[in-house]
């Protein structure tokens, strides 16, 4: 149900998308909130999920650039907001970056014309496609561990598995009739897919610091909302960064 319904808030666009991406960063703060304060919090979640909630509503009506603004506030209230708690203030501002910056990464990736919903769509395929191969290279391949210390689970050949699988991915889009160098897209796939393994392991770093299996417990026998979009955070980063060096394009060479 959630993957139908986050393809067709993203082919919609406008409000949308932007209430999509709304309520995915008040889950996601609320969740970091009560990972980092050991659930202990309700009404604390519930502030820091709405602050990161009016990140994005900024960044809807106003554009990214108001975006970042608002995600610079943001830091600041949460400074001040727990002041007393030096080690509380450095991990609600480290959530305030790590999920508001690629929520307004991902509205502008969708506003802009050379990008739109296939460019934003393609992305989310390479990382889907990326845990998917990560996922079955490690099961079937096994052998030495990525970072045993960060993640037990995952293996050199799940990095790999999932690189070769956004590789793939990432030429489909011409295979299908879209704008696009093949070539370029397999390279920026396999990249790309690279980097939402990062993203996967920084999370993996910070649910092992704080002793937690998963970041929620939102969706049954899959865990939170995190834990679903955790490689995105950072592939959507690295997106936008491409797109703004090449002058809002990412799957044009």
């Amino acid at each position: 149900m959630l993957l139908p319904a986050a393809v067709a808030a993203l082919y919609a666009g406008g409000v949308w998308f932007a209430l999509l991406v709304a309520l995915a960063a008040g889950l996601m703060g609320s969740e970091w909130s009560l990972l980092i304060d050991g659930r202990r919090s309700v009404a604390a979640a519930a502030m820091f999920g709405l602050m990161l909630v009016l990140v994005v509503v900024v960044a809807a009506l106003f554009g990214a650039q108001f975006g970042l603004y608002a995600v610079v506030a943001a830091c600041a209230f949460a400074a001040i907001w727990d002041w007393q708690a030096s080690r509380r203030v450095r991990w609600l501002t480290t959530g305030v970056l790590w999920f508001a910056v690629p929520c307004v990464a991902l509205l502008w990736l969708r506003a802009q014309p050379q990008i739109a919903f296939a460019g934003t769509l393609w992305l989310m395929a390479v990382v889907w496609a990326c845990d998917t191969g990560a996922y079955f290279a490690g099961r079937a391949i096994g052998g030495p561990r990525l970072a045993p210390r960060l993640s037990p689970n995952k293996t050199w050949a799940g990095l790999a598995g999932g690189m070769l699988a956004g590789a793939v991915v990432g030429p489909a889009m011409v295979a299908f009739g879209g704008p696009g160098d093949a070539v370029w897209l397999a390279c920026l796939g396999a990249a790309l897919a690279g980097i939402s393994q990062l993203g996967d392991l920084a999370e993996s770093a910070v649910k092992r610091h704080f002793g937690a299996k998963d970041s929620g417990n939102l969706i049954p026998g899959h865990g939170g909302i995190l834990d679903r979009v955790d490689g995105l955070l950072f592939a959507a980063m690295a997106a936008a960064a491409v797109a703004i060096l090449r002058d809002g394009a990412l799957m044009q060479w």
